[in-house]
């Protein structure tokens, strides 16, 4: 018996914030076009993650420059971060296929293998309600970093995760790869 029913031996619940590391992000002055212009590092907003048809992030509308990347307190991002949009609205997810910045509207999760990145992303998408119960706001919902740090996660073991991702792994990149083709072509 666990907090959240029954659950396999040696497993257990931890807040998701115990597991990886979450971040935000924000967005440097669009006055200032020393950010801007020339950029070359992909910036993601929620806008990005909207159209995508699976949930990979190849690509971005907008790009930042050096000096732009300075000005975001989480810098770029790692390949295999997991994103969530976490305003307006709340859910739109992604697995960072390149280096990414992000605006003030993602929360991004930075995984390891106690909490590998393909189990985070099915992990939010299943739990997605629970963390709409934890968001607030009067103009439009919004789930904060450190509302969604508590939520409570079943972490199975690391032999189970590592079999997880064995299998799953290799789907995502046999998506990835057709995605790339399709672009190319």
């Amino acid at each position: 018996d666990s907090e959240l029913g029954k659950i396999p031996k040696k497993w257990s619940v931890r807040a998701i914030g115990e597991m990886i590391q979450v971040l935000g992000g924000g967005t440097p002055s669009t006055k200032d076009s020393s950010f801007w212009i020339n950029g070359v590092h992909p910036f993601c907003t929620p806008k990005d993650m909207s159209s995508l048809s699976v949930p990979l992030l190849l690509s971005t509308e907008r790009k930042l420059t050096d000096d732009g990347i300075a000005r975001i307190s989480s810098g770029q991002l790692p390949l295999g971060t997991v994103l969530l949009s976490s305003r307006a609205p709340i859910g739109y997810l992604a697995v960072t296929g390149i280096p990414v910045s992000i605006n003030q509207g993602i929360i991004a999760m930075v995984c390891n293998e106690h909490f590998p990145n393909y189990y985070a992303l099915h992990w939010t998408r299943t739990n997605l309600g629970i963390i709409l119960s934890k968001a607030n706001g009067s103009t439009f919902l919004e789930i904060s970093k450190s509302n969604f740090r508590l939520i409570k996660a079943i972490v199975p073991t690391v032999e189970v995760l590592n079999s997880y991702m064995g299998l799953v792994e290799p789907l995502y990149s046999r998506i990835e790869s057709m995605l790339l083709e399709n672009q190319l072509l």
